[in-house]
């Protein structure tokens, strides 16, 4: 179908991350010979099946950290106990696996096994700075043409800069009156606590049914920790868990960049132009539909660099991208029961309700909302100029900065 055209656009140059990345999708599934209906059918299976492993992961990670610390984790934690350098982690372990989805479901896990939520909550805010890192890096793809890389990294740095906002707003905010932590326990309780009336009795029912399914595999890979002493058994599950979720989390990527790529174009070609509130939505559905912020920002940072949308009409799309990824934290919050089960659920809430109160306060603010805007603008206007500020930018504000400050944490 064609893609609409911005009045006063330039002739529109296809990006190749686009339309070549849809059409040169494989299913890994294909060298076992299977084609046609087979291999659809198989390909939604092995999505149902990465899910299961998905949560199996959290669940031993749950286990492992519990091992490891032995009923320590607020000490074992004391180093991250200023909010500070809990985002920095976020930032920094985002950026360097370039999934919020694994280290929000890591979190998820880790809160299950005690990880004090007044860590976990600036840890979640920083996934989400850490997360826009691969939205700049899809726009280095039109480094080569002025014109188009000033549109592009505008339209992925408009996540940075929002993210960033958001983050200045909230954390102080959480800091000062636990705005997220209070909010996302009255939510958890009504989902999972044992005085929640139906909502919890749902929610109990199918995370029993769950992990009735998941932990005898969980208990399975749990047996190798107990060879080893404490604490190496529960940190050898807890490295376990990681690899599983990292490998898991890109098979489901590209199983559903298979099955769901084509869909989400439509999707989009279709809701943005329509309005912010569309666009917010399409960003969501799409992000849910792919299991990925960054697959989302993939089809939107090249057409943005072309011409085809405006920035304007790109930033409420990033929002819902926002939102959308938050589904693998709840997703993963179903590995645990009873107390733990509350627990996870209050993480992965405190994801979806940090973007949720985001996307209302700065969106809905004029004098808030332009401040992305204007900052994702200028710093493109002198990146295209001198790319030296790029540089700057992405070592800096992902990699350096946070890295400097954990260092100096540990060691000071």
């Amino acid at each position: 179908m064609s893609t609409p055209t911005m009045p006063g656009a330039h002739e529109v140059h296809e990006a190749p991350t686009d339309q070549d990345e849809a059409a040169a999708a494989r299913s890994p599934l294909e060298r076992f010979g299977l084609r046609g209906r087979a291999l659809e059918i198989a390909n939604w299976v092995a999505v149902a099946l990465g899910i299961y492993l998905l949560i199996t992961a959290v669940s031993v990670i749950g286990d492992g950290f519990k091992l490891a610390t032995g009923g320590q984790a607020e000490e074992l934690f004391a180093f991250a106990s200023n909010p500070l350098i809990a985002l920095m982690i976020g930032v920094l372990a985002t950026a360097l696996i370039q999934s919020s989805s694994t280290v929000t479901s890591i979190t998820v896990g880790l809160v299950a096994g005690g990880l004090p939520m007044a860590t976990a909550i600036p840890m979640l805010m920083g996934a989400n700075i850490g997360t826009t890192l691969t939205s700049t890096l899809v726009s280095l793809g039109m480094v080569r043409q002025k014109e188009d890389f000033r549109r592009a990294f505008a339209a992925a740095s408009v996540h940075d800069f929002f993210n960033l906002l958001a983050v200045v707003i909230f954390l102080p905010l959480e800091m000062m009156s636990g705005l997220l932590d209070r909010v996302s326990t009255f939510f958890a309780d009504q989902l999972a606590g044992s005085d929640g009336g139906l909502f919890a009795t749902i929610f109990a029912g199918i995370g029993t049914a769950v992990t009735t399914v998941t932990d005898p595999l969980a208990d399975l890979i749990g047996m190798i920790g107990d060879v080893l002493p404490e604490p190496w058994g529960g940190i050898l599950l807890i490295l376990i868990g990681i690899g599983l979720i990292l490998a898991v989390i890109n098979f489901i990527g590209v199983l559903l960049k298979v099955v769901m790529v084509g869909k989400a174009k439509q999707v989009l070609h279709n809701a943005i132009g329509r309005g912010p509130l569309s666009g917010i939505l399409s960003g969501t559905l799409i992000t849910v539909m792919v299991q990925s912020s960054s697959t989302t920002t993939s089809l939107m940072v090249p057409l943005a660099g072309s011409g085809t949308f405006s920035l304007k009409q790109v930033y409420p799309f990033t929002l819902g991208a926002n939102i959308g990824t938050t589904i693998t934290a709840l997703i993963a919050a179903f590995a645990f029961t009873g107390i733990e089960a509350r627990l996870a659920l209050q993480a992965a809430l405190v994801h979806l309700l940090f973007n949720l109160f985001a996307t209302i306060l700065i969106y809905g603010l004029p004098f808030l909302r332009n401040i992305p805007v204007f900052g994702a603008t200028t710093l493109a206007r002198l990146g295209s100029e001198n790319k030296l500020y790029i540089a700057g930018w992405v070592l800096g504000v992902f990699l350096a900065l946070p890295a400097l400050l954990i260092f100096l944490t540990v060691i000071l």
